[in-house]
């Protein structure tokens, strides 16, 4: 074996230093699960008394973790399968439709959308205490938001663009 050979598969070889930092994403979840049954419990004993605005703002904040949380998963098990190995779960095991099907383009399309999905639930958070917010802060979060839409939208053109090439 010469010294190209060897670095080669050193270098391919290094791609299972990845999979530490995809399993540290399971440790978020958990944590964002933790932060989920938090939220939950902490409502269950003002349920009957909270304001309807105040509820809306908790569930949607419930929302955001599960957005994030699925946008983790996604994360997770399309890059472990493009860069480090397939899934192999046998053939009794309950698979993900969508597992083995997302390439880094479709992935990137999927977290920008995520993205613009959480946005636009911080920012509904954000409007329903307006009157809590200076008006230039408001304006910065609505900016910010159209940023991440121009983004995403951007994106797809050039996957779209990309693809038809």
């Amino acid at each position: 074996m010469n010294l190209e050979d060897m670095i080669e598969r050193l270098m391919y070889a290094s791609r299972w230093l990845l999979a530490p930092i995809y399993f540290g994403l399971s440790l978020a979840l958990i944590a964002l699960g933790v932060k989920f049954f938090q939220e939950v419990f902490h409502l269950m004993p003002v349920i009957f008394e909270i304001k309807e605005a105040d509820l809306v703002l908790v569930v949607l904040s419930l929302i955001d973790i599960a957005l994030v949380s699925g946008l983790i998963i996604m994360v997770m098990f399309t890059s472990y399968e493009n860069f480090v190995s397939r899934i192999d779960l046998g053939e009794n095991t309950e698979k993900l439709s969508w597992l083995g099907t997302l390439d880094t383009n479709s992935l990137k399309s999927k977290v920008a959308a995520s993205i613009v999905a959480i946005s636009s639930i911080h920012l509904l958070k954000v409007f329903m205490n307006a009157t809590n917010i200076a008006n230039d802060k408001l304006m910065w979060y609505v900016l910010m938001h159209l940023t991440f839409v121009v983004s995403a939208f951007a994106m797809g053109m050039l996957d779209k663009a990309t693809r038809k090439n």
